[in-house]
Formats: C-alpha cells, structure tokens, sequence
C-alpha cells in the first residue's frame, strides 16, 4: 500500500530531462551562488551604462554556462546523481563563502579532507543546519522524489544538441558585446572565479588530488650530518616551542593592544616581536611550513610530510624530541618523533568530552621534566583561539571581557562581542604560556626556554571576512601577522653567549616563520648545512660565534653532562 502511494506521488512529481536541466541551472545561478552575487554587487559601481549591463549579463552568462555545462554531463541514470550531488556540496559551500566570507581553492579543499568531527561539529549551527535544509536538503528531496521524462534516444541526443548549441551562441553573444567589461572586471578581482560555485570546489578538488599525486613517496634527508656543537656548559638544554593557533599580532597587549590580554606575560621578563608574518593562512600549511627549512616561496606543502624537517634533524644531532597535540593534528611535522595525544574522556579535568583546554599538556609536565637528562626539546601544539567557537577554548574563569559570543554562528554576534570571546581566549593563552614559563623556572640546572608562536591568525569580522584560510596574496593582515614571544633561562642568556638587550633591540624588526627553523637550530647549537645565519633572528646579538664540530674541544655528537 505504502510503496503504490509513492508510486502515485513520484508520477504526480514528474519532470522533462530538459526542464529539470534548465531549472538546476537557474538554481545553481541564483541560490547557491548568493556569495557570488553579494562579492560582485558590493564591488560593482553603478556608474555607468557598461556596468549596469554588466550587472545585468553576469547571472545570464552564468545560468547559461551552468545550463552547457549540465548539458553535457547529466544523462540518463546518473542525472539524479550528479544533480544531487552538487546540490548538497553546494549548499555547504554557499553557506561557509556567504557566512565567514572564506574562498574556495585546492588549499581549502585540503583542509576539508584534513578536517576532524570535532573541528565540523565547531562548525555547525542553527543558521547553518537551517540554511542545509532549505537550500539542500528541500531540493534534494523534490529531486529524488521526481521522475525524470527522458525522450528516445536520437531524440534526446537532439534536443540535448540544440540546448548546446543555443547555449553557446548565448555565450558567444555576451561575450561579444560585453567582454571587454567582464575581463576587467575579473582581473580586478580574481578572487570572483573562488567563489563561483560549483566550478570553484570542482576545479579546487582536481587540483588538490592532481597535488597529491605529484608529492613525494620516499622520506628526503635533507641534512645527514647535522651534529650536535654546544658551547661548553654543564647543563641540559630544555627547551619548549608552543604552537599557538589562530592568535593574530594585533591582539595581544604585549604589542601594544589596548586591551590587556597579557597580563601574567606582561609581569614576566620575555621579549615579544610584534612584527612576524605566517607562512600559511590554515594551520595544514603553516605548521608544516614553521618546521620547513624551506622559505615560504619555496615551500611544498604536499612534499613536506615526506622531507626532513626541523625536528628530525634535532633528533639526529641527539636531541630528545616531544610532540604533545592539543589540536587537530600535527600535519605531518610529528610522524617521526614521539608524540603524545589527549583524548578528553581520559581528562575529564580539563576536557568536556570533545576537546580540552591547553593546560592539560601541562598537566604532568614537572614530572616528566624531572627525568630528563639529555637535551630535550617539547613542542605543545595547542588549540588556543580555534573559532568559530571561541567560547569553549578557555575555562568559564577567564571570561573576563564580555559580553560574549557563545555560538558558532559569528553572524548572530556583534563584532563587541566576537572580540571580546576572543580576546578571552588570548587571555587563557596567556595564562598557559606562563604556566609553562613557571614550571621551566622550577628546574634552574636547565638551560631552558621556551618560545610561543601562532601558526596564523584569524579575522574577526573586519570587511566581513571571518575565521582564517584566505588565499595569502589577499588574505588580510589579520590572518597574516602573529604573535611570538620569547622566553629565556639566564643559563640559556649565558651559555648561549647572548647579548639579550641586542635582542630586545631588534625584536621591532620584521621577521617571518621563514626565519623559524634557522633561528632554532641556532638556539640549539646544532652544526646543519641548512643552517642559514642570515635568517637566524639572534646571530647578529651572538658574543661568539656558532661553535663547529670540533672546535673549542667539542666533539660531533656530544652531549652535555648529565645531571
């Protein structure tokens, strides 16, 4: 009974394969490319006759390429398939472009397929399951409830002919009265071909795995005698690097920030550099990139888990190398090294059963540093200001600036209240950082320090633009500069043969994660052919030069004195 009724329903809904051709377009053209329309009527000028046909041809010239373009690939038994699956994808993609203004490219679609359930279920929200239903899940339904008239074969291949054909002198048409203004118009703003769905995701996604497949399949020494070389002292180095992620350079009150975001950082003696540019947008391109020996012009993300990196080469000079991940992931950087993951039901003091506070890398680690008797090295990968839930990355004791955005639909908030959840989650940042500091200044026969550096930042609302992981030539500056704040021991101050006023002085000056890998190497006494001195952000505030194998009695490999 059941079965006839939907039987009788799905031959009630029935349509033409040329209508169901022409209204996919026309919906494809006009809804699910709202974040199209809104990026070129808000940079289009109504000055002039040209671009008032402009604005008129555009969702012509579109709903007619999309129309050629269905035309040519949906045929009988895939039709339904196909459709549907661009109507979902594309209404997800709609929904991220016209909410956080992000763009679609092949580093975006790297971050889809690098993604974690924690990081998408942080992604959604009422608007956006609402806007999946009405704009996704309600055609999809109609399409699959539908039955599809095809024609006889020859017939169908005819009329399908025509429709191609019309199609093409359409576009042939527009573009002979119009190209001139629609070229200029997309060299302007190139970003315009990232947000037209479903090309963007299409050709992003070819790209992406056409990447893939070129990456290297074999592991790269790149560095086979990097050796330890330390200045002779009889203490083990310590050192702690802390991978913030999405903190931005503007924010932070060590830099000048109205606000105060860092007042335990504040009362500390640390040097912070107000002036340090990202390698990457997304954290699936700087973490790697801040462990590259490679500048960010030459750097190949795709390459990158396959060659050896910063801590490889720590580990083979001798080093002992600690990953502990708080975020999504280390990208690749850790698989060589050991690495510690937190699962949040096994902490449940610091975790609320998706993700954890950052403190629960600190949670042991006193312990963990009364063991160490070899030159160590700690990398804390944390979640710090991981949006667009800011509200869950710090505990309900730091929500000191309010009020506050608790949800991830950013839209629904006033910027007031954005900034100020995050600023939240700076503040909490800064409370781990100097944690971190405290427990280092427990073990004074250590020559320790510690470094905290954002892979990125974050755009908070300003031109409409959210979140992170815009195209870096026109990713703002928001997304671009990053904080990074230093730390020493006076073991490290003094062994290290450094002049740390000469450091304060020159922390003004621009630096990049490019300068990163040659500045740790450096700071770690280690002797690498990749080690570039002009890139190493303290050589110019070294009292003596880097100590080579073999010098001041120094043998290859050596270690330190054990406690």
């Amino acid at each position: 009974m059941m079965r006839a009724r939907f039987s009788a329903f799905k031959t009630r809904l029935s349509i033409s394969s040329s209508w169901l051709l022409f209204l996919s377009a026309f919906y494809f053209a006009t809804v699910l490319n709202l974040s199209l329309w809104q990026f070129i009527y808000t940079r289009l000028e109504f000055d002039s006759l040209s671009n008032v046909l402009l604005a008129a041809v555009f969702p012509v010239l579109l709903c007619t390429v999309l129309l050629l373009l269905l035309s040519f690939i949906c045929w009988p038994y895939i039709s339904k398939a196909v459709i549907a699956t661009l109507l979902l994808v594309s209404s997800v993609a709609n929904y991220m472009m016209f909410q956080y203004g992000v763009v679609i490219n092949s580093e975006m679609i790297r971050n889809v397929f690098e993604t974690n359930t924690r990081e998408a279920m942080d992604l959604l929200s009422f608007s956006g399951i609402f806007w999946f239903f009405l704009t996704g899940l309600a055609p999809f339904s109609l399409l699959a409830c539908s039955r599809i008239r095809y024609r006889a074969f020859t017939e169908e291949i005819r009329i399908r002919a025509m429709m191609i054909v019309t199609c093409l002198f359409i576009v042939g048409l527009i573009l002979m009265v119009s190209f001139k203004d629609i070229a200029s118009f997309g060299r302007n703003h190139h970003r315009m071909l990232r947000v037209l769905s479903p090309f963007n995701y299409l050709h992003s996604t070819r790209l992406y795995f056409k990447k893939q497949a070129k990456g290297k399949r074999q592991y790269e020494i790149l560095d086979a005698n990097a050796k330890l070389a330390p200045y002779a002292d009889p203490y083990p180095t310590v050192f702690i690097l802390i991978v913030g992620e999405t903190a931005r350079s503007r924010n932070f009150s060590l830099n000048g920030y109205e606000i105060k975001t860092n007042p335990r950082l504040e009362k500390e003696k640390v040097i912070s550099f107000p002036d340090v540019a990202s390698c990457g947008t997304s954290t699936t391109i700087s973490v790697p990139c801040m462990f590259s020996s490679k500048s960010r012009s030459q750097f190949d993300v795709y390459d990158e888990s396959q060659t050896q990196n910063f801590l490889d080469i720590l580990q083979s000079a001798g080093y002992h190398i600690l990953w502990r991940e708080n975020d999504d992931g280390c990208k690749g950087v850790c698989n060589r090294v050991e690495t510690e993951y937190y699962v949040p039901e096994r902490h449940p003091g610091f975790c609320d059963g998706k993700s954890c506070f950052d403190e629960v890398m600190l949670d042991d680690l006193d312990d963990y540093l009364r063991g160490v008797t070899k030159d160590t090295f700690i990398v804390l990968h944390t979640i710090g200001s991981h949006g667009p839930t800011y509200y869950q990355r710090y505990p309900a004791e730091f929500r000191k600036f309010t009020p506050t955005c608790d949800t991830s639909d950013l839209k629904s908030c006033t910027q007031e209240e954005i900034v100020n959840t995050y600023n939240n989650s700076l503040l909490y940042t800064d409370h781990v950082v100097a944690e971190t500091i405290g427990i280092l200044k427990r073990f004074p026969y250590f020559e320790s320090g510690l470094l905290y550096v954002s892979d990125h930042g974050e755009s908070l609302g300003e031109n409409n633009i959210y979140l992170h992981g815009l195209p870096y030539s026109v990713a703002p500056d928001e997304q671009k500069k990053v904080p990074m704040v230093l730390w020493m021991s006076d073991n490290m101050v003094k062994y290290d043969h450094l002049d740390y006023q000469c450091i304060v002085k020159n922390a003004s000056k621009s630096v990049s994660h490019d300068n990163l890998f040659h500045t740790l190497i450096g700071l770690m006494e280690v002797n690498s052919s990749l080690y570039d001195a002009s890139l190493d952000i303290f050589d110019a505030c070294r009292k003596k030069p880097l100590p080579k194998c073999g010098q001041e009695g120094v043998k290859c490999g050596s270690q330190p004195a054990s406690l």
